[in-house]
C-alpha cells in the first residue's frame, strides 16, 4: 500500500467575500502542478457561500459533478428543466454530458451553506445531460460506510449512478472504533477526505480537512481516534 498524506492547511484557497473556497486539485486561478489531479478525481472543492450568493448560470460538459452539502442547503436551476434545493442529508448528481447550463445559489439569505463538489472524469463522454439527488440517512446508519454513488453499470439501486467506475461512501464513526475499506475494483485508488474528526491510516494522523491518497492496496484499516465523518472515493488511477 502506498499512501499520500495531504494536510488541510496546503490546500489552495480563495476568498471572494461571498465565497470562501479551499481546493484540494488546482481550480481557477490556483494552479499547482503536482496537485491536478487523483486518477480521475479532477476536483474537490470546499465551499462557503454567504447568505443570498452563490454561482450563477454557467455551463459544463463531458464530467461527472457530485455536490455533498454539509450544511444549509443550495438552490438549483438547469437548463434541463430541474429547479429544486439539495440540503443537508441530500447528495447531487449531474452528468453534464454533450452540455449542460446550471446554477447554484444558497437556500438562505442569511445562514451560510458549506459545501463539497467534487468532479470526476466520465469513462463515456458526450451523453444525453442528467440529474438526480437522493437523501442519506447517515446519521442513524453510525460505524459504516454508506456507499452513495456506484457505477452505472454496477449500481444496486440504493446509491446515485454516474459514467465512470468510481464509488464514493460516507460514514459517521465513532472513536475508539476501527473500520477496514477493501477496494471494489482492483488497481483502484482511494482519495480520503476527513470532513470531521481525527483518525489515524497507515501510521499517518489526519485530522479535520486532511486527506490521503491511497493506492496499490486491496485492503487498508482506519482507526477512528476521536468522533469523524469521513468521505471516501475510490476512483480508476488511469
Amino acid at each position: 500500500m502506498t499512501t499520500q498524506l495531504f494536510e488541510s492547511n496546503t490546500r489552495g484557497k480563495a476568498d471572494f467575500g461571498w465565497l470562501k473556497a479551499n481546493f484540494s486539485f488546482s481550480f481557477g486561478n490556483y494552479f499547482n502542478p503536482e496537485r491536478l489531479q487523483f486518477g480521475m478525481l479532477r476536483v474537490l472543492n470546499d465551499d462557503i457561500i454567504k447568505g443570498g450568493m452563490g454561482f450563477g448560470t454557467h455551463g459544463h460538459a463531458n464530467m461527472e459533478i457530485i455536490t455533498i452539502p454539509l450544511e444549509g442547503g443550495l438552490k438549483h436551476r438547469d437548463s434541463m428543466g430541474n429547479i429544486g434545493v439539495i440540503g443537508f442529508g441530500e447528495v447531487q448528481v449531474m452528468s453534464a454530458g454533450t452540455g449542460v447550463e446550471h446554477s447554484e445559489m444558497n437556500a438562505s439569505h442569511i445562514d451560510e451553506a458549506k459545501t463539497l463538489q467534487l468532479w470526476v472524469f466520465p469513462d463515456k463522454e458526450e451523453v444525453t445531460p442528467r440529474y438526480d439527488q437522493k437523501s442519506f440517512d447517515i446519521e442513524n446508519q453510525i460505524n459504516t460506510f454508506v456507499n452513495i454513488v456506484s457505477p452505472n453499470d454496477m449500481n444496486d439501486g440504493n446509491a446515485l449512478w454516474v459514467y465512470q467506475k468510481t464509488f464514493f461512501h460516507l460514514g459517521i464513526f465513532d472513536s475508539n472504533t476501527c473500520s477496514t475499506y477493501q477496494v471494489r475494483i482492483p488497481n483502484n485508488g482511494v482519495y480520503l477526505f476527513l470532513i470531521e474528526g481525527e483518525i489515524e491510516v497507515n501510521n499517518h494522523v489526519l485530522k479535520a480537512r486532511d486527506a490521503m491518497g491511497i493506492i496499490d492496496f486491496e485492503a487498508f484499516e482506519i482507526k477512528i481516534i476521536t468522533k469523524s465523518k469521513i468521505l471516501l472515493v475510490e476512483v480508476p488511477m488511469n
